[in-house]
This record gives structure tokens, C-alpha cells and sequence, in this order.
């Protein structure tokens, strides 16, 4: 299975279209981490991806019948456009179907390279159905976006590249896991030439979909996925892809959103580019594995996969980076409701730089105050300045993990309603389209009051919602059936410190 792999790498046609990018040093992460870091640049690729690699060989292998019938993809954004320049260059007519939820720049360029985009569903899964289904009632062909042997030995170019490039042969190559194209090409190659060289893959923490199929030694599907990281979305790693990695994938490491955040301003630091949450999966994976196995004075590789990112997200990406990097503390204290206590509290905190200082008053004697602090990325200098605040009679409640703090609290401490009755504090995440808002207020209809709301838009998918919602003891049974109906993910956040300290 390997070598025939191998002979399909070897005889790929990507270089009639894709550029042979470089393996960049990360000079700065190489430094931090006392290991050598090596960049495979795919973000640097005419899409900006390395999904063109795949579409391309895929395509240019057609028969000239299939050629004629025009082709059909289903895609988040990067193979969209993989297959759209691919026609582009084939002279072939491509039609995209794309979830609506797709960031505007990979629609835009889809159109621009003269394919046509039909938008359907939220979810990657909704718009491959949806192919599916148009394959058939046209009789056009269907250009997988990872589990087909052409589209995964186009991706496994780079590897090939990346052992050209190596001066030393690297310890571990680490890949970023969508649908499992990209993996299953690379740990081919590597496994059958270069056995003692681990290939490492890395997915988001709320979409470990190869993550969780290997733990059960078969494929799963994931009751949801997060959408953050939109290029790996994907609920069910693909059947060719999975027998592939079985075979030749050694570990995969999960990573949050905050440590992908931390990864692309890691890259952005070394190469003054910006990749897209799923184009920084492997640096934050990397990343990880060596301070877990305390790895020092060895060679890394880490595939950057893509930088289509939407400008709009990039605040999203700096407000958590630091928190992703352990760079940011963030907490409550209380403190005497006095003139000069702020600054008594200040002198205990040094000269680390305070990000924020939020408080309303609540009583005469004590202030609660919501603090960020800037700290190196040691988890020991957090302790140190807990105990010192702690010693001088401050107590201290650590938020820096608390996603309500991180989301929403920082942005809106304070409204203490005391004489406020049965409210309950709900975390929704809303889909981020028309209409959203209005049903979620229809359904809930003149039974429960909503007695707080706040939304940020993060350029997501998914809009984040706090609401506090006026419920009796007697009808939490039916809202909580009203909001399984609904289907928008949600988590009851009532018995949150968060919402106890700053906002009942």
C-alpha cells in the first residue's frame, strides 16, 4: 500500500500549477523552544493553500469524458479554490458548493477564479450532501476534497519537498487533520523511505475526529465540531485516509483555540504572515508536544496548510493569543471600598503591565475588581503574584480558563441585580445567519423574560450569546426542552463564579 503510494507521489503532476515553496526557519520559536523550527510555507502556495496540490492532480488525471461533464467540489474554502484555479487552468467548468458560513474571502476568490459557488447548509457535511446529490442529477464529476488516492498523493508532495529541503532529517514532521488528505499523503511517503521520522498530526480540541476514530481503532462521527479552525471542520476523517493513518501517523495532539491564537502570532513573528486557525495547527501542536516531552536541541518541521484568513477575525486572534501563550492572566480580587486601595493593590502587582481593570461598585465595604495582567509563560509567575495577593488579604479567583470571563465578562463586568428573581445564565452559540436571533426570540415567545444580553461578533460562524433568563424552579424543564428544540448550542453557566462574583 505504501509503495504504491509513493509511485503515485513520485509521478504527480503538481508542478504544472503549485510552486515548490520553501522550509523556512522560525528563528524566534526555534530560540524559545531550544529546538530547531522549520516552516513548510504551503500559505505561500497561488491559492494560499496546499490544497491546490491535490485538486490538481486529481484533475488533470480525468479522462477527457469526465473533463467535458465539468466537475463538482464541496468545500469550506481551500479545496474550493484548489479545484477552481485547477479548472481555470484545464479549461474545465467547475461548479463549488460551499457551507454558507464560509469566510467571504474563500467565496470571493472562488468566484474570481471563475467557477461557479452555490451556498448551502452551515456545515461542511450539509454542502457535501448536497454535491452529492447535484453529481448525480447533472452528471458531473466529483472531485473529492481528501479521501481519494489522487488528491492524497498530491498532498504528499510535500513531504517529498520537505526531505529535499532538510539538511538533517527532522525528529518529527507535525500535520495539521481535517478530512485526513494532507496526513495520509505525507505519513505515506515518510513511513516507507524514512520510518524512524515520526509523523504527528494535530487537531482542534473540539474536532478530533482521526483523534478519537484511533482511540476506537475505527471511524467515528462527532456529534459536532467547532468551527474556529473552519478548514478542519470535519465530523468524520475520510475511509481511505483513516487506513492510511492507522498504518503511518504516530500521535495526534489536540489543541484550544487559544493555543491556535498563540500559534499564529508564533508565525506572524517569524514570517510577518498571517495564517488562518487551521494553516497554524501544526505550529500549536508542535508547540505543545515539546514542552510535554521536554524536547530540546532536535529538528521540527510544521506544515503552515493556509492563510485564508478574514480580516474581521484577526481581533478574535489578538485578543486570545496572549491567553493561548500564558501570557495574560486574568482574575478577580476584592479589595477595601476605599480612596488609596487601588493603588495599595497595584504595588503588590509590580511592574507587570495590567491589559485591564474592571469594577462596579456593589457595597460600601468591599469592591470586586476583574483584572488582566500580563505575565511571562511561565504558569509559576501566576502563582507567585496569586500568593502575594493572597498574603496582603486579597482573595483571588482565577478566570484565565473561564470561558465567560474570556468571551464576554471582560468586555461587560459589572450589573449586579440584587432584586433580580429565577435567573438563570445561559452560553449560546448562535449561527451567524439571518434570522437567528428572531426565531430563538419566537420560540421563547411572553414565558420567560430575558433579563440580560450581551453578543460579540468574532467573525465566526457562530455568534457568542450571554443571556440571563428570568425561569421558575417549576419551568425549567420545559425551557430547557424549548432549547433542545431550538438546536443552537448552549450551556447553562448559572453555578459560574464568574456570574456569581460580577453579575447577579
Amino acid at each position: 500500500m505504501l509503495e504504491s503510494y509513493v509511485k503515485k507521489i513520485l509521478k504527480a503532476r503538481v508542478y504544472e500549477i503549485v510552486d515548490k515553496v520553501p522550509l523556512d526557519s522560525a528563528v524566534n520559536l526555534s530560540v524559545r523552544t531550544g529546538n530547531q523550527i522549520l516552516l513548510k510555507r504551503e500559505d505561500l502556495q497561488p491559492v494560499f493553500s496546499f490544497k491546490i496540490r491535490g485538486a490538481y492532480n486529481k484533475m488533470v488525471q480525468l479522462s477527457q469524458d469526465e473533463k467535458d461533464k465539468g466537475v463538482i467540489a464541496a468545500s469550506a474554502g481551500n479545496h474550493a479554490q484548489g479545484v477552481a484555479l485547477s479548472a481555470n487552468k484545464i479549461g474545465v467548468k467547475a461548479l463549488i458548493v460551499m457551507p454558507k458560513t464560509t469566510p467571504d474571502i474563500k467565496v470571493t476568490a472562488v468566484r474570481r477564479l471563475g467557477s461557479q459557488v452555490e451556498l448551502f447548509g452551515s456545515s461542511y457535511d450539509e454542502a457535501y450532501q448536497h454535491a452529492k446529490k447535484l453529481e448525480k442529477k447533472h452528471g458531473l464529476t466529483f472531485i473529492h476534497p481528501y479521501d481519494d488516492p489522487d488528491v492524497i498523493a498530491g498532498q504528499g508532495t510535500i513531504a517529498m519537498e520537505i526531505m529535499q529541503q532538510c539538511e538533517l532529517e527532522p525528529e518529527a514532521i507535525f500535520v495539521p487533520v481535517g478530512g485526513g488528505g494532507l496526513i495520509a499523503g505525507v505519513s505515506a511517503y515518510i513511513k516507507y523511505l524514512y520510518p524512524e521520522i515520526k509523523v504527528i498530526g494535530v487537531e482542534p480540541d473540539d474536532a478530533a475526529s482521526l483523534h478519537d476514530a484511533l482511540i476506537a481503532k475505527e471511524r467515528i462521527v462527532l456529534d459536532q465540531v467547532g468551527i474556529f479552525a473552519d478548514g478542519v471542520a470535519v465530523k468524520q476523517v475520510g475511509e481511505e485516509t483513516f487506513r492510511v493513518a492507522q498504518q503511518c501517523v504516530d500521535d495526534v495532539v489536540l489543541v484550544s483555540a487559544d493555543e491556535i491564537c498563540a500559534a499564529i502570532k508564533d508565525i506572524f513573528d517569524d514570517t510577518r504572515t498571517v495564517t488562518e486557525p487551521a494553516g497554524a495547527l501544526a505550529v500549536a501542536g508542535l508547540k505543545k508536544y515539546i514542552k510535554e516531552y521536554g524536547e530540546t536541541n532536535k529538528t521540527f518541521v510544521a506544515i503552515n496548510s493556509g492563510a485564508n484568513i478574514n480580516f474581521d477575525r484577526l481581533r478574535h486572534v489578538a485578543e486570545r493569543s496572549e491567553l493561548g501563550e500564558h501570557r495574560e492572566v486574568l482574575f478577580s480580587a476584592t479589595i477595601d471600598e476605599r480612596p488609596g486601595s487601588f493603588l495599595k493593590f497595584c504595588k503588590i502587582v509590580g511592574t507587570r503591565g495590567i491589559t485591564e481593570f474592571n469594577y462596579r461598585y456593589s457595597h460600601d465595604d468591599l469592591a470586586r475588581v476583574f483584572v488582566g495582567v500580563k505575565t511571562s509563560s511561565a504558569e509559576e509567575e501566576k502563582e507567585i503574584l496569586f500568593n502575594a495577593l493572597n498574603s496582603k488579604g486579597y482573595p483571588v479567583v482565577d478566570f484565565s480558563d473561564n470561558e465567560i470571563a474570556k468571551l464576554h465578562l471582560r468586555h461587560m463586568v459589572g450589573g449586579h441585580a440584587p432584586e433580580l428573581k429565577n435567573e438563570h445564565l445561559y452560553r449560546f452559540e448562535f449561527p451567524e445567519r439571518p434570522g437567528a436571533l428572531l426565531r430563538f426570540l419566537r420560540g421563547m415567545g411572553h414565558d420567560w423574560n430575558i433579563s440580560l444580553f450581551h453578543y460579540r461578533n468574532h467573525g465566526a460562524a457562530f455568534g457568542r450569546v450571554l443571556a440571563g433568563i428570568q425561569v421558575p424552579e417549576e419551568d425549567i424543564v420545559a425551557f430547557h426542552l424549548f432549547l433542545d428544540e431550538l438546536g443552537y448550542n448552549y450551556w447553562d453557566e448559572t453555578e459560574n463564579p464568574a456570574y456569581k462574583e460580577f453579575l447577579i
